[in-house]
């Protein structure tokens, strides 16, 4: 099985969120649902739009490296991001 860790962002490209599943395409579709929930980070945000994935071959690795890129200021996830994503469009899966 596949892990992923994964930061979205809001219309605007305004705040970050960064999480962690094991089906990308569900977990999106759950934070698009959620547009605007007030209980949810990622919703009271709007962050729905993919800007960055990475795979991991076991849930420990992907979860070391959520915690990791949640430490990095937002410079650093910007500099990141860019690595993969410069324009930062929003990506499908």
């Amino acid at each position: 099985m596949a892990y992923f860790v994964y930061i979205t962002t809001n219309p605007a490209k305004a705040v970050l969120y960064i999480g962690v599943t094991n089906d990308l395409a569900r977990r999106l579709a759950q934070h698009y649902g959620n547009r605007g929930a007030p209980e949810t980070f990622a919703g009271r945000y709007f962050c729905c739009n993919l800007l960055y994935a990475e795979q991991f071959a076991d849930i420990n690795g992907a979860i070391a490296r959520e915690k990791e890129l949640k430490g990095w200021t937002r410079a650093e996830k910007e500099a990141l991001i860019a690595t993969v994503n410069p324009k930062r469009d929003f990506l499908a899966v």
